[in-house]
């Protein structure tokens, strides 16, 4: 039957989108069965108990003993009393934006129980010792697929206690043992001194990360603009993101004094625990008023040292909330590192957050599905400039349309299109010398409305936006676009830079994103028989005039459509108005020159379009190509209103 039948092919589908690829090509359950039939313990032969495993040029301060959790407590687990936030404390290596983002991960089970998968199967039990085999296994995911990482529990000590990230509960080891495989991941201990906190979140969950400038946003001085950014902050929050922040370090005699007057850290990741309305006022009272006040709750890494400002743990403000309100929101008075502030006072100290959406695209959801698109790139050198895809950015004019592009459709008036453009993680790279990241990012281009070839010139295309370029793992935009087609221009800052990225496209509605390659149409077996194209036109139509009223309130509802050889294209509707601004283009390849391209404009009514004039272009190289303003006509009668465009034509296929 047809239910059933779904049902096999969600199965599929979910089997497909769930794989997990073994790390070093070790298999955990394989790899532990045979260390229980051995009666020995996992030594990972692929990350060793030795000092390359913990820096490449910078030892920790003391002797290193590599001890398993057994030598260390005597009441080893992987949890005690469940998974916390409050469980993570920083150790020796700067690694707090690591850290930040583990705390950010143990508030959601449905992502932390996929990043440690089997998780009741990898706990100690107590019942069967026999079990215990000194392997764990760990998920992330790595540049577009999960990854699965087998770790050994030997970890590094110093006077018999752990040296980097460690539970605050001296018998729980799932911090530790996660740190470990992310070093696997990464080389070493010391390849993970520096990083970025979304990034480590986007590797737990497959999120698309946007960085946000505070500073530069100047959000604590427009209430505008703040409003937005928290009513954004919680919808996130709410739907399963996770967020984070730091206040930046501006020069290096600032690391002198990184700890603020006020208690916030300078160049030290917190994680964001909790954003909220809280309501001001006490019992009945407070429910009719409905007053309230925008908190958030953050997490310092290092477990202690937290705000002492406005609504830190013991201020007076917390006067103002009542009883219930203050136990829902679970208010404790100690220095266990998690404390709130008021939204305002956030976006005055900080400085960056970065901001993970976990994105719905499942096909069954009550929740708002996003359509993703997933597309795997390299900026590869070629001597032929049609097939050099590392063309830098646009800035280089001779190189930038070199460039790979990738064609998506916005069929809706507007929507909101989300842009995430990643590299490959350089960590790994670290111990060599060459762990920098690449300055990437990508420009938007509204294009032909029937282009499906690669573009060649900027004639009226337009550049909608251009993203920041920046040496991060990922640079994001989230843009509402109109009606139309656009080309997305993922490049290097500078040209000739080498390198593998992911572009995902993230629509309201199908866009049908996909990479051009192909630069003309294609010679085939029967073009020697319908011919083949001999020219190419790039048509655009800007806008018209003094157009001919159409209805008794004096006005019309115009449109264009450009037509060359049986094909076209279609401008959208423009209300009201007889002075439109269609701004619509088209791309003709065309078999026989002989043949006009035609420029109508067309009336839209219930019942039928009025036609109200059109111009005839011959589309001949030799004609002008800057722009025109040209007299309607119909049948060589000439009608009211006049139209602005601009026709360029070659007989080189690639020129346009």
């Amino acid at each position: 039957s047809c239910p059933t039948l779904f049902l096999f092919f969600l199965t599929c589908f979910s089997t497909m989108v769930s794989s997990v690829k073994p790390y070093k090509n070790q298999h955990y359950a394989d790899l532990k069965k045979d260390c229980i039939r051995n009666k020995t313990l996992f030594e990972d032969p692929e990350f060793r108990a030795t000092n390359a495993s913990l820096y490449y040029n910078k030892p920790p301060p003391g002797r290193v003993e590599w001890k398993r959790p057994g030598e260390i407590s005597q009441k080893p687990h992987l949890f005690v009393e469940g998974i916390s936030s409050h469980d993570l404390n920083q150790g020796v290596v700067g690694n707090c934006w690591f850290v930040a983002a583990c705390s950010c991960l143990a508030l959601k089970p449905k992502l932390w129980q996929k990043v440690i998968p089997d998780w009741k199967e990898q706990e100690w039990d107590d019942k069967h010792p026999e079990n215990y085999a000194g392997i764990f296994h760990f998920q992330f995911w790595i540049f577009g697929e999960w990854i699965d990482v087998v770790v050994d529990d030997r970890l590094p000590t110093i006077n018999g206690e752990l040296i980097y990230c460690h539970s605050k509960d001296p018998n729980e080891f799932w911090s530790a043992l996660l740190e470990k495989a992310y070093a696997k991941l990464s080389g070493c201990y010391q390849s993970l001194e520096g990083g970025n906190t979304g990034d480590a979140v986007v590797d737990f969950s497959g999120a698309v990360s946007e960085a946000i400038s505070l500073e530069e946003g100047q959000f604590y001085k427009d209430q505008g603009k703040q409003d937005k950014l928290f009513d954004d902050l919680l919808k996130v929050y709410d739907r399963g993101g996770i967020i984070s922040c730091s206040i930046r370090v501006c020069a290096v005699s600032e690391y002198t004094r990184l700890c603020m007057m006020n208690r916030l850290v300078k160049g030290h990741a917190y994680s964001v625990t909790a954003v909220k309305r809280v309501r001001l006022g006490h019992g009945l009272l407070a429910y009719f008023k409905n007053e309230t006040i925008p908190l958030i709750r953050m997490r310092n890494p290092w477990g202690k040292i937290e705000w002492k400002g406005a609504w830190s743990d013991s201020s007076e403000e917390w006067a103002k909330v009542g009883d219930t309100e203050r136990h829902n929101l679970g208010i404790t008075v100690e220095d266990d590192g998690e404390f709130w502030m008021s939204f305002t006072d956030w976006c005055k100290f900080f400085t960056d957050a970065d901001v993970c959406r976990v994105m719905n695209t499942s096909l069954i959801s009550v929740h708002k599905t996003w359509h993703e698109y997933v597309h795997f790139g390299s900026w590869a050198k070629n001597a032929d400039p049609l097939l050099n895809r590392c063309g830098g950015c646009a800035n280089h004019k001779q190189t930038f349309l070199q460039n790979p592009q990738y064609l998506f459709d916005v069929t809706k008036e507007t929507d909101e299109v989300l842009i995430s453009l990643q590299q490959r993680d350089m960590k790994i790279h670290r111990p060599q010398g060459h762990g920098e990241n690449l300055t990437i990012g990508f420009g938007i281009f509204k294009v032909e409305l029937n282009r499906k070839y690669r573009l060649h010139d900027i004639l009226t295309q337009k550049c909608v936006n251009t993203s920041t370029y920046i040496n991060a793992r990922t640079v994001f935009m989230r843009i509402n676009l109109t009606q139309g087609r656009y080309v997305i221009f993922p490049t290097t800052f500078q040209p000739h830079t080498l390198g593998d990225y992911m572009l995902r496209v993230f629509t309201d509605v199908e866009s049908g994103c996909r990479e051009l390659t192909a630069d003309k149409p294609q010679v085939k077996c029967w073009s020697s028989i319908i011919g083949y194209p001999q020219a190419v036109s790039h048509v655009y139509v800007h806008s018209a005039e003094g157009l001919q009223n159409q209805d008794r309130t004096g006005g019309a509802d115009p449109y264009v459509i450009i037509s060359c050889e049986g094909k076209s294209v279609k401008s959208t509707i423009h209300n009201d108005t007889l002075n439109p601004e269609f701004a619509t283009s088209g791309v003709f390849y065309r078999k026989k020159l002989s043949k006009p391209i035609t420029v109508q404009v067309w009336n839209s009514n219930a019942v039928k379009d009025e036609f109200m004039g059109q111009v005839v272009l011959s589309g001949s190289v030799n004609d002008p190509t800057e722009p025109q303003r040209l007299q309607l006509r119909d049948q060589g009668r000439q009608m009211p209103g006049i139209i602005g465009l601009r026709i360029v034509t070659s007989v080189q296929l690639t020129a346009i």
